[in-house]
C-alpha cells in the first residue's frame, strides 16, 4: 500500500462511527425541550431540538379585558417573539450537537478531511 492510498476498512469504520454519533446526536435533539420567552415570561414557547413547537403558555397577566384588540395584537407579538427565542436556542443546541460532526466531514458536510477525498 502506498502512503497516499486510502485504507477502505479504516474509512468505513470512521464512517460507521460518525453515523452512530449522528444518530445519537439527532436523538438527543429530538428529546431536548428548549424554552423561549417574551414579555418577561408572559409568553413561553417550548420547542424540541429540531425547532418543532411542543407547547405554548400565555400568562393570564398578558390579557387586558378592557381592550381586546390591543391584547390580541400584544399576545400575537409576544408569541412570535417567544417562538423565535426558543427556535434560536434550538439552533444553538443543534450547532453544539451536530457541529463537531460536520467539522469531521470537512466543515460543510462534505468529505474534505477524509483521506483520499
Amino acid at each position: 500500500m502506498n502512503p497516499g492510498d486510502v485504507n477502505l476498512q479504516q474509512l468505513l469504520e470512521q464512517a460507521q462511527l460518525m453515523q452512530q454519533q449522528l444518530v445519537s446526536a439527532q436523538q438527543e435533539l429530538n428529546d431536548a425541550e428548549i424554552e423561549g420567552s417574551a414579555g418577561g415570561g408572559l409568553v413561553v414557547a417550548t420547542v424540541n431540538g429540531g425547532g418543532e413547537l411542543l407547547e405554548l403558555k400565555i400568562s393570564p397577566e398578558a390579557v387586558d379585558p378592557g381592550d381586546a384588540q390591543e391584547t390580541a395584537d400584544t399576545i400575537a407579538d409576544l408569541v412570535i417573539a417567544a417562538i423565535r427565542d426558543a427556535v434560536r436556542a434550538a439552533n444553538e443546541l443543534q450547532q453544539e450537537k451536530l457541529g463537531p460532526l460536520a467539522q469531521g466531514l470537512g466543515g460543510g458536510g462534505g468529505f474534505g478531511q477524509l483521506p483520499g477525498f
